[in-house]
């Protein structure tokens, strides 16, 4: 299957995930984390869900990493190439952007070279 054949089929398939399902599944992402080998790292880097888009739900996975005592960033978009990254605590203010995608509004900005994980959200792989 080529890319824009998957980037047609996926979203699709993923749109009839019914919500109960896609809740457990995406409960069961966040306690898998546990066994990943990086609770050594200190900044983990996450991209906000967009409810919409029936996307697994991150929110699962921030609480996981604030248990831990990490520190969890997350993404602003500034432009179609550029983005800020932001320390997520409880004083942040989240805004969804243009294409629904919550982000923060200001905060304290995280330099990338801090970020030690990076969650890639995927659609298919």
């Amino acid at each position: 299957m080529l890319k824009r054949e998957l980037r047609a089929e996926y979203p699709r398939l993923r749109d009839q995930i019914p919500t109960d399902i896609l809740q457990k599944k995406s409960l069961k992402i966040s306690n898998q984390l546990l066994q990943l080998p990086v609770w050594d790292r200190d900044y983990f880097h996450i991209f906000l869900t967009i409810p919409e888009k029936n996307e697994v739900d991150t929110s699962y996975i921030i609480p996981v990493l604030q248990g831990r005592d990490k520190h969890v960033v997350v993404p602003k978009v500034l432009d179609a190439v550029d983005l800020e990254h932001y320390l997520l605590t409880d004083n942040t203010s989240l805004k969804q952007n243009t294409w629904k995608i919550p982000e923060p509004v200001d905060g304290i900005t995280i330099a990338v070279d801090k970020i030690d994980v990076v969650f890639v959200p995927l659609l298919a792989f």
